[in-house]
């Protein structure tokens, strides 16, 4: 087993990741008379190390090398679906730092809800300021101030889950106490004030107004409480409104209202939703992050279990509904002009891992720097292992079968 590749989850004891500063710089003990040897001290992640001296001679500077690679290929132009799941977002950030690295992969548009969508615009505002490395330092410098917020939050891992290697909240009195409440009181109840953490966040990492002109097509899914559809808000509509509305748990925040309009969480009505990425941007090649397990091996039997189980099944079945009629429309549209043409040559991928599953629902509530670096490498690592397999296919032809959906009506 490669070192930073697993960790524990529910129920599992591995040995936790090295600790790291911020993906920018980390100090590491130089490995005796080999300075090179000290690349072995980052993750496995294909980034390009730069070493210098520090003040200590004992210890080297790494610093992580944000220069994209030369091009060696012709250009394809791909759209982005990001799910949404709290913390576990850091995956998707670590899919987009690893797609961003290559040159010849154009992102067009890109569809996200809850923490998807705001992946997708700090993604698109940073491209603003230095196109891919701009991108790629704005998703950095916005998950550590994620990381920051969370310090002084309540909802912290307890001392058995810090001394398990657990990186669930199951057993944190702040998390119990929450989880207990919020079945008795509403947010309108023990937050009148409808204050955010993540409002302050999202001001100091986004620049709406640059947002608005950003030449990478937005669509961020949130869900109107009156009628239980969702709506899609386009790059000059998105505030910050907009993202906290898109992921707006309603047992944990107020509705958030946007022109009169009340909204909650996006997730309920699509996660993310696929559609305005096929009718309005000029990609055919879709490549789907997805966060949110589709399956489990083992029936749920405690309460948590259960009711974890239902939040992930009523998260992804918007997105499995639309991924179904999509695999329909792909073999009944016309292929030759027009609306049917665009379903017909839509161009499927998915990226995704089999670790998320392991965690439970209450460590998407943990943004412990520690967490958040280890669920962005493996990100770049599921990203990695599917480019490699599958780089040669993008363009050209489909990587997720979507048709064993039609299979199951």
């Amino acid at each position: 087993m490669k070192p930073g590749r697993r960790i524990s989850g529910r129920g599992r004891n591995c040995t936790p990741p090295q600790r790291s500063t911020t993906p920018f710089e980390m100090d590491r003990p130089a490995v005796l008379g080999v300075r090179h040897n000290a690349a072995s001290y980052l993750p496995n992640v294909g980034i390009t190390p730069i070493f210098f001296k520090t003040r200590d001679p004992s210890r080297i500077r790494i610093a992580v090398d944000f220069e994209a690679k030369p091009m060696d290929r012709d250009p394809v132009l791909i759209d982005l679906a990001l799910q949404g799941g709290g913390s576990h977002g850091a995956f998707t950030w670590g899919v987009l730092d690893r797609l961003l690295e290559e040159p010849w992969l154009h992102i067009a548009g890109i569809s996200g809800t809850s923490a998807g969508a705001m992946n997708a615009a700090v993604l698109a505002d940073g491209w603003m300021k230095g196109e891919a490395k701009g991108a790629r330092k704005a998703l950095n410098e916005y998950w550590q101030r994620i990381s920051r917020a969370a310090a002084f939050s309540p909802l912290q891992r307890s001392f058995f889950e810090r001394i398990t290697g657990r990186w669930t909240l199951d057993t944190s009195p702040a998390y119990l106490a929450m989880d207990f409440i919020s079945r008795l009181l509403s947010p309108y109840d023990l937050n009148p004030l409808g204050l955010n953490p993540l409002r302050d966040v999202l001001a100091d990492s986004i620049d709406f107004e640059s947002l608005a002109r950003s030449p990478i097509k937005l669509f961020v899914t949130a869900t109107k409480v009156k009628t239980g559809r969702g709506r899609i808000f386009r790059n000059h509509e998105i505030t910050a409104d907009v993202l906290l509305a898109s992921a707006c748990l309603p047992m944990m925040f107020r509705a958030v209202e946007i022109d009169g309009e009340a909204y909650w969480d996006g997730g309920y009505a699509g996660n993310p939703t696929i559609t305005p990425l096929v009718r309005e941007s000029d990609a055919h090649d879709t490549i789907l992050v997805q966060i949110n397990p589709t399956e489990r091996a083992n029936t749920p039997r405690s309460a948590a279990e259960i009711i974890d189980r239902l939040t992930e099944i009523s998260f992804n079945s918007p997105l499995t509904k639309e991924l179904r009629m999509i695999a329909l429309l792909r073999q009944v549209a016309d292929p030759g002009t027009g609306e049917g043409a665009r379903w017909a040559q839509m161009r499927t991928h998915r990226i995704k891992s089999d670790l998320l599953a392991e965690f439970g629902a209450s460590s998407k509530f943990n943004a412990e720097w520690e967490f958040v670096t280890l669920l962005r490498d493996e990100g770049r690592r599921a990203a990695s292992e599917f480019l490699e397999a599958n780089a040669d296919h993008l363009g050209k032809r489909s990587t997720a079968d979507l048709d064993v959906l039609l299979k199951e009506c």
